[in-house]
């Protein structure tokens, strides 16, 4: 569906504010709150629970926006995008986490992270280059989940003690059983088929505190994709996701033995609730060395990942300085103890 929100005032188009947290006019500066807006200000282009798909021919993205629907880019790779059919189905969210960083915070916050680089060329520090920063809302998928771990191990408890000339060592063993009621809340998973799911997860937490129900108001002015992957098709993921915390929680019911070894580990997870959710997302395209290197911000904390470029002559130099570092210091050892370092 695409959706103009119209100035009271004046009668442009309205977009999201991520300071005020209001829709607010570019042309007079007014201000609305999302959740009094005016209906009769409200113009829907298509009927209910419709809505426009713009297909990228150049990398296959599929994005939703609120912008006209002439011409937009594609916030993944910056080619044009046509306008494919119109789709018809429950693509609205449950769940927003609202843009907190605004596009200048965004851009100021960039370039102080380019500046933090050691290893990064002197060129790339500058954070001048950025090609085009997108602001889009990335679909996830939030999962309460509850469940059970039963546990069986072995333990050892190891005394060593002497009784005249003799050394004895004495090992104690023990069955070990637990079991252990689960519950996580909100585990994310993104569910873009394009968005690198290891920069997705990288750029967590965000406040859970700051969810939001879903109003399209939130949406004017920023991209958002639709899910490709639907809450069943992550659910082994999320499960993946949680076992290294699930098996650290296990390891401090289990104390006081000097080794632990499992014989049985039963861990029986289910989805209780999960949330359709849109999160915030800063997309930077940096131009360096006549190449396009992509970032990502988190949209409500300003947290940057990525990959930055490394320099050969700074990392050679880095090396050098340790080797150099090391063998002064070797060299002050062997003087001080009267021995000679060739």
């Amino acid at each position: 569906m695409v959706i103009h929100y119209k100035c009271p005032n004046c009668g442009a188009d309205m977009a999201f504010d991520s300071d005020s947290g209001h829709l607010s006019c570019p042309s007079c500066g007014h201000e609305e709150n999302i959740e009094t807006f005016p209906e009769q200000n409200i113009e829907r282009k298509f009927g209910e629970g419709e809505a426009k798909e713009y297909h990228c021919e150049n990398c296959g993205a599929i994005i939703l926006t609120e912008a006209e629907t002439t011409a937009t880019h594609c916030s993944f790779c910056g080619a044009p995008v046509v306008l494919a059919d119109r789709l018809t189905g429950d693509l609205a969210p449950a769940k927003v986490i609202p843009f907190t960083v605004s596009k200048d915070e965004a851009v100021a916050a960039f370039k102080k992270w380019t500046r933090g680089g050691r290893l990064t060329p002197r060129g790339f520090m500058s954070g001048d280059r950025i090609k085009k920063m997108t602001g889009m809302y990335v679909p996830f998928w939030l999962y309460d989940i509850e469940g059970e771990a039963h546990i069986q191990a072995i333990g050892t408890q190891v005394r060593t003690y002497q009784s005249g000339d003799t050394i004895y060592t004495e090992t104690n063993f023990y069955d070990v059983f637990r079991e252990i009621d689960l519950s996580y809340l909100k585990v994310p998973a993104d569910a873009s088929e394009k968005m690198d799911d290891v920069l997705m997860d990288k750029l967590e937490p965000y406040d859970y505190s700051e969810l939001k129900d879903f109003r399209m108001p939130y949406l004017a002015g920023y991209l958002a994709e639709k899910y490709d992957f639907d809450d069943e098709q992550l659910f082994s993921r999320v499960e993946s996701k949680i076992v290294p915390y699930i098996d650290a929680y296990i390891s401090t019911t289990i104390s006081g033995y000097s080794s632990v070894s499992y014989t049985n580990k039963q861990i029986d997870a289910q989805k209780k609730k999960v949330y359709y959710t849109l999160f915030p997302v800063w997309m930077v395209y940096y131009d360096f060395d006549n190449k396009e290197h992509t970032f990502a911000m988190n949209g409500q904390t300003g947290k940057v990942v990525g990959k930055p470029p490394i320099s050969a002559g700074k990392v050679a130099l880095w090396f050098t300085g340790i080797a150099v570092s090391s063998f002064a210091v070797m060299k002050a050892i062997a003087f001080a103890v009267g021995g000679v370092l060739w």
